[in-house]
């Protein structure tokens, strides 16, 4: 179990969820902006694609946004079981089991008897009008930010087509827009996540652009 928290979350949205979204919707713009064929293509066939990666990211973005609903629901129907079943487990030991096996990863391995007990009091702790599960005026607007989120990084990926007539060079400055976005992105995560910030803007924007120079080679 992921989060145990059965109240409302602290964020709307954490900066992992945040640079992840932009990432996703990113690259769903930047696959249609590479179906262009330079060759071939003229005003009507760009502006036949810019409206294919809204309308695709405007897609993407809703059900991405119920899906977000649907998570947070479930981790929190999680989380009301888990305070209802310590509720009914007089026995500090096998509540300490519970608490073990719901923690992430290595955190239920070695969490002590102690840091359990805490966290059982704790929980026990939580009114149990607010311990139950369901969805708040908070998770709505976390929603709206994926749906947000996703859309609002199609245009950068797009702008160039609006504003550049040469379709090479723009389909070339939306790649390289594609590439720092990525480069952002990875510095962010990298930032957050407590490593190193360079590391991680290089790592996603080196995918970047081996994924940008495989479009261009596809027909780009």
């Amino acid at each position: 179990m992921s989060n145990i928290q059965v109240g409302k979350r602290d964020a709307v949205l954490d900066p992992v969820e945040r640079v992840s979204e932009v990432i996703f919707g990113l690259l769903m713009a930047l696959a249609i902006t590479g179906s262009l064929s330079v060759a071939s293509a003229g005003r009507e066939e760009v502006r036949t694609m810019m409206f294919a990666a809204l309308g695709c990211n405007i897609a993407w973005g809703l059900a991405d946004g119920i899906m977000y609903l649907v998570q947070t629901l479930t981790e929190r129907t999680r989380a009301a079981t888990l305070v209802a079943r310590l509720r009914a487990t007089p026995d500090a030991e096998a509540a300490h089991a519970l608490l073990a096996e719901a923690l992430p990863g290595q955190l239920g391995i070695e969490a002590g008897p102690q840091v359990l007990e805490t966290l059982r009091q704790r929980l026990l702790a939580v009114p149990e009008a607010s311990a139950g599960p369901g969805l708040h005026r908070d998770d709505y607007a976390g929603a709206f930010g994926v749906f947000l989120l996703v859309v609002l990084s199609t245009f950068p990926v797009v702008l160039p087509f609006v504003f550049i007539d040469t379709l090479a060079l723009a389909l070339r400055v939306s790649h390289a827009v594609s590439v720092a976005m990525l480069f952002l992105g990875g510095w962010l995560l990298g930032r957050h996540s407590g490593g190193s910030p360079l590391k991680g803007g290089l790592a996603l924007a080196a995918v970047g652009t081996v994924l940008a120079g495989a479009i261009v080679a596809l027909g780009g």
